[in-house]
């Protein structure tokens, strides 16, 4: 029913919160680490970024259906 909808809607919002959050704290140590000059941590969190950025735009197209 209409009911599951709604929840399933909240616990999309929520995860797609959490990787809001998740991105924002990746980007903070990317820029550390670009500035301590660690080229494979910047990529490693470009990538994991990348990753999570993917995952929330997959999570926003099943709210909006």
């Amino acid at each position: 029913g209409k009911r599951k909808m709604t929840n399933r809607k909240k616990r999309l919002k929520r995860g797609i919160e959490s990787l809001d959050e998740q991105i924002e704290i990746h980007e903070e140590k990317k820029e550390q680490a670009q500035d301590e000059g660690k080229i494979e941590l910047e990529n490693y969190y470009e990538k994991e970024i990348k990753k999570f950025q993917n995952i929330k735009k997959r999570k926003n197209e099943l709210l909006d259906r």
